[in-house]
C-alpha cells in the first residue's frame, strides 16, 4: 500500500511538472506567429493599398526630407562594422579612351557590412537561442552566403503614414541623456501633446537629440544612448506599427533597462512581433518643421540574402 501511494505520488508529482513546464511554454510562446506559420514578413501584413492612398493625403506642401545621414569611412558604427570606397579610374587622364567620342569614366567598388549609418533590421537580424522570426531555426535558413528566408530583398516597398514624436521636447530637453529609457508614459505623452495617434500600420520616429552628438563626439555617440524601452517595444508592437525607427544606432535604450540583458528590444521586436527596426534616423529637420504625420516611403535595396540594408527612406508633408 506504502509503495502504491509512493508510486501514486510520483505520477502525480510528473503530471504537475507536466502542466507546469506546459503552462511555462504557453506563457512564452511568441511563434507561430499572428499572420500565419509560414509568415516571412511579419507586420508588413499590415499595409494596404487603403493606408497608403490615406497616408498619401498628408501631403499638403510636397516638402521632402531625407531620414538618412552620409554613411562613409568616417562613420560610427558597432564594432567591428566598417565601410571602404575604392574608386576605380577607368581612364585617370593618362590612359586610353573609349570610342570615337573618346568617352572616359570611373567605377566604384565597396567593402561595406550592411548594419552602418542609416539601416533597417530584417528579421533574420536578431532572435532568442538561436530561433528567429516565427519560429525559424538557424540551422534551417542561416548561410555564409546569405539568408534563404527572412532577407531584405524580399521586403515590398514599405510605403505608409509615418508618426515622429518629439520625446525630447515632452521631457524639456534638446537631447535626452544614455540610458534614458522610453516607454509607455513618454510615447504617450508625446503623441498627446502632438495631437495625434500611433494606429495599425504606421511606421514610428522617436527624437531624442541623440544625432546631434554624430561627427561631433562619436566616442559619446556609440557609448550608449537613449531609446527604446521593453515596455515601449511592446505597447508599439501591440498598436500594430509596422516598423519603429530612433535617431540612435541602436534604437532602444543603452545600457539596458535590466543590465543582465543584451539588446531586449531587438528580439523583442524583430523575433516576437516581427516589427521592422529603423537605426539612425535623422528626424532633425521633421521636428524643427514641427511636423507629426507624414507620408513615409522606403524602396529598400535588393541585396539578396541580406540581414540588413543601407536606406535612405524619405517623408514627405
Amino acid at each position: 500500500m506504502k509503495l502504491l501511494s509512493a508510486r501514486l505520488l510520483a505520477c502525480l508529482g510528473l503530471v504537475w511538472l507536466g502542466v507546469s513546464l506546459s503552462a511555462s511554454a504557453r506563457a512564452d510562446d511568441w511563434y507561430p506567429s499572428r499572420y500565419g506559420a509560414d509568415d516571412t514578413l511579419g507586420a508588413i501584413n499590415l499595409l494596404s493599398p487603403e493606408k497608403v492612398v490615406r497616408a498619401a493625403r498628408l501631403v499638403k506642401t510636397g516638402k521632402t526630407y531625407s531620414l538618412a545621414v552620409v554613411t562613409g569611412a568616417g562613420s560610427p558604427a558597432y564594432h567591428p562594422r566598417q565601410y571602404a570606397m575604392t574608386v576605380l579610374q577607368l581612364s585617370d587622364g593618362t590612359g586610353a579612351t573609349l570610342g570615337s567620342n573618346r568617352a572616359v569614366g570611373n567605377d566604384d567598388l565597396l567593402y561595406t557590412w550592411m548594419g552602418i549609418g542609416s539601416q533597417i533590421d530584417g528579421l533574420g537580424h536578431m532572435g532568442i537561442d538561436h530561433v528567429y522570426y516565427n519560429g525559424n531555426r538557424a540551422e534551417d535558413f542561416v548561410v555564409t552566403t546569405g539568408l534563404t528566408k527572412l532577407a531584405t530583398h524580399e521586403l515590398p516597398p514599405i510605403v505608409t503614414r509615418g508618426v515622429v514624436l518629439d520625446i525630447a521636447r515632452v521631457l524639456n530637453t534638446d537631447m535626452l541623456a544614455e540610458g534614458t529609457p522610453i516607454n509607455r508614459r513618454e510615447i504617450e505623452a508625446a503623441a498627446t501633446s502632438q495631437g495625434v495617434a500611433i494606429e495599425s500600420g504606421d511606421v514610428v520616429l522617436l527624437h531624442t537629440g541623440w544625432l546631434n552628438l554624430l561627427d561631433v563626439d562619436n566616442e559619446r555617440f556609440m557609448a550608449g544612448q537613449p531609446g527604446l524601452g521593453l515596455e515601449g517595444a511592446r505597447y508599439l508592437a501591440k498598436l500594430g506599427v509596422v516598423a519603429v525607427g530612433a535617431d540612435n544606432w541602436a534604437l532602444e535604450v543603452i545600457p539596458a533597462e535590466d543590465p543582465e540583458q543584451a539588446f531586449p528590444v531587438h528580439p523583442e521586436l524583430l523575433a516576437k512581433n516581427g516589427v521592422y527596426i529603423l537605426e539612425n534616423m535623422d528626424t532633425r529637420e521633421l521636428v524643427a518643421d514641427g511636423v507629426s504625420e507624414f507620408l513615409f516611403v522606403l524602396g529598400q535595396p535588393k541585396f539578396e540574402g541580406a540581414v540588413q540594408a543601407i536606406i535612405n527612406p524619405v517623408a514627405i508633408r
